[in-house]
């Protein structure tokens, strides 16, 4: 068990109003202690039209008594060689023919094997399951001062527990050396991504997590009163316990700084793509930018317009006709070439972005761009608060960057008007999206 180092805890609650905090020590040490429960072995191998999938059970750590097991689904498509660098998807549930689907269609994008790690967190458990459990976890902490108790922990431990097998995988059945992985990860899934980026393994190339828009949650949650007048909805479980707002304690102090990444942001230099929805219900429409000029290293964003926590949009504007997929191509492609870039050892594009002060009615954003886009578009909403949850994006004609430069002034029509610029690029023929954070203007 580790137990909280009153010296420690000291240090880390007094460095949480500081610039630049100390991060706490616990989740590396959870990670890194041996856990003789670790195994795994392969339970099939299928080849379909010359596509691999092998599916691997994964026995990754025990926890409070409980063993954690996984399916995993390593896949290779057709004519595709194994790479150093491999992408690494965690998420819930069990393999399932449509998520191998997905997979093959992510390993043909990338030219480069495809990992699902299924199973995070293992549920339920305590009959509770996802945010609640998470809270059950949380409360659990809080009353025993026992520093294993947090479900971020062994969620973190569940990937690095699947990237050894998945390198003693390779070395067996492929004879490679896989020394690289992308993580990614919807939801607290992508939550994950970051805590196991900030566990400082060198394994972690790159991460790429989805709709886990609350880092530095100290801020957020204000900001969200603010916003929205209440606490999302979405997370309830949370202030069911009386875990919001964020208590006022030494354990709550620590509590937020072990499982919140912006407190890691000085270990986090990797390159990074954060994927949003513009319409998730779970966090305020400009969450990013209580974290975005923090964050360090290669950095980029794109924003799926229209979309829910699942990314899932009704429309795709880049589509003939109206669709609704697993996940919107808009967010694969972007996927797809981060990781193409990644792998290759090449960097994809960059926008330097900021908000000039100008006067009401309008708003500026000013983007500057390491490569000169295909084509850019500006993306606008209106609401009648800062909740602009349920309202609708709708996207101007396409623009031209100017010398890497591309300066927006958005009028303010509504009592808030929301709007970002999307970029449009190319990677080996194939188009992709970046997106700039999104500003909201409040009609003066």
């Amino acid at each position: 068990m580790y137990r909280i180092c009153c010296l420690h805890l000291l240090v880390v609650v007094t460095s949480l109003g500081a610039q630049s905090p100390t991060p706490p020590s616990q989740l590396r040490d959870y990670v890194a202690k041996v856990d003789d429960a670790c195994n795994w072995k392969i339970e099939s191998v299928i080849n379909e039209s010359g596509n691999t999938i092998a599916r691997i059970h994964l026995t990754s750590q025990k926890w409070q008594g409980e063993l954690w097991e996984h399916d995993v689904q390593i896949i290779l498509p057709k004519d595709v060689k194994p790479t150093a660098t491999v992408l690494l998807y965690n998420t819930g549930g069990k393999a399932s023919p449509t998520m191998s689907a997905i997979g093959l269609a992510l390993a043909q994008k990338t030219q480069s094997p495809v990992v699902f790690l299924f199973g995070i967190p293992k549920q339920p458990l305590y009959g509770k399951r996802e945010d609640a459990l998470i809270a059950e976890s949380f409360i659990k902490f809080l009353e025993t001062k026992d520093a294993t108790w947090p479900l971020l922990f062994p969620m973190v431990k569940s990937v690095v527990r699947c990237m050894d097998a998945v390198q003693a995988y390779a070395k067996q059945e492929w004879k490679t050396e896989v020394t690289g992985f992308i993580i990614t990860g919807a939801s607290k899934r992508g939550w994950t991504s970051w805590l196991t980026a900030a566990t400082g393994d060198k394994r972690v190339k790159a991460i790429a997590p989805m709709v886990f828009d609350s880092l530095n949650m100290r801020e957020q949650m204000p900001h969200q009163l603010k916003s929205f007048g209440r606490y999302s909805l979405m997370i309830k479980d949370y202030q069911d316990r009386n875990l919001l707002p964020l208590p006022d304690t030494s354990e709550a102090r620590l509590l937020w700084a072990m499982v919140d990444p912006w407190v890691y942001r000085e270990m986090l230099t990797m390159p990074k793509l954060i994927i949003n929805g513009t319409n998730d219900p779970y966090w305020t429409q400009d969450a990013l930018n209580l974290y975005w000029n923090d964050l360090k290293g290669p950095k980029n964003l794109i924003y799926v317009p229209n979309a829910g926590h699942d990314l899932r949009a009704m429309e795709d504007p880049s589509a003939a006709r109206p669709v609704k997929e697993i996940f919107p191509m808009r967010m694969v492609d972007t996927l797809a070439a981060f990781s193409r870039a990644i792998i290759a050892k090449e960097s994809i594009p960059t926008i330097e972005v900021t908000f000039p002060e100008s006067a009401a009615p309008a708003g500026t954003i000013e983007a500057k761009f390491s490569t000169v886009p295909k084509t850019c578009r500006v993306w606008h909403a209106t609401s009648q608060s800062r909740d602009f949850r349920k309202s609708k994006w709708t996207a101007g004609g396409d623009q031209t960057a100017a010398d890497k430069l591309l300066r927006i002034e958005q009028r303010c029509t509504q009592p808030f008007d929301a709007f970002f610029i999307e970029a449009e690029f190319e990677s080996d023929g194939k188009k992709y999206h970046l997106s700039t954070p999104i500003r909201i203007v409040e009609q003066k």
